[in-house]
C-alpha cells in the first residue's frame, strides 16, 4: 500500500510550501514555512533549502527527528473551501545531496520525512464532507 493516496499525491505535487514542525531542545514546538517535494517513489517527503544544515529545525531534528509536516490552501473563500494532508513521522537527516536534489543555490544538507500517521481534509471530497474528512491513518511503524 502506497502512503499517499492517489488524491494526497495530485495535491501535493501541485503544492510549493508547507510547515515544517520540530520539537526544540527544551521541549518547545518550533514551525516554519519550506519549500519540499514528494520523494522520487511518492513514499516520503524531501525538504531542503538555503542555510538548512546550520538552521535551528536542522538541530531540532539532529535531536529528536520526529516532526509534523502541513500543507494547506484554501481552494476557494467564498464559500470557504480549506483543503489539507498533515503528515507525522521521522526526519532523515542527509548532510550531502541537497543540491542534486533541489538545486545548485540550495544546502548540500536535506530531509526526507518517512511518514507514520496522514490525514487530511477537503483533498479526497469536500472539506466539510464525511469522505473530504479523511481520517488519520497509520502508514509505517
Amino acid at each position: 500500500m502506497s502512503t499517499f493516496t492517489a488524491k494526497e499525491i495530485e495535491y501535493l505535487s501541485a503544492q510549493p510550501l508547507g510547515r515544517l514542525a520540530t520539537v526544540g531542545r527544551d521541549g518547545a514546538p518550533h514551525v516554519v514555512p519550506v519549500g519540499f517535494r514528494l520523494s522520487p517513489d511518492g513514499d516520503a517527503i524531501d525538504i531542503g533549502g538555503h542555510g538548512f544544515g546550520a538552521s535551528k529545525k536542522w538541530r531540532d531534528m539532529q535531536a529528536d527527528p520526529r516532526v509534523s509536516f502541513v500543507v494547506d490552501d484554501l481552494e476557494s473563500v467564498d464559500p470557504w473551501t480549506p483543503r489539507a494532508v498533515s503528515i507525522t513521522g521521522r526526519a532523515e537527516l542527509h548532510e550531502t545531496g541537497g543540491t542534486e536534489r533541489f538545486g545548485k543555490s540550495w544546502d548540500e544538507a536535506w530531509i526526507r520525512i518517512v511518514p507514520t500517521r496522514v490525514g487530511g481534509w477537503g483533498v479526497e471530497g469536500p472539506a466539510f464532507s464525511p469522505e473530504g474528512r479523511r481520517s488519520f491513518r497509520t502508514v509505517g511503524a
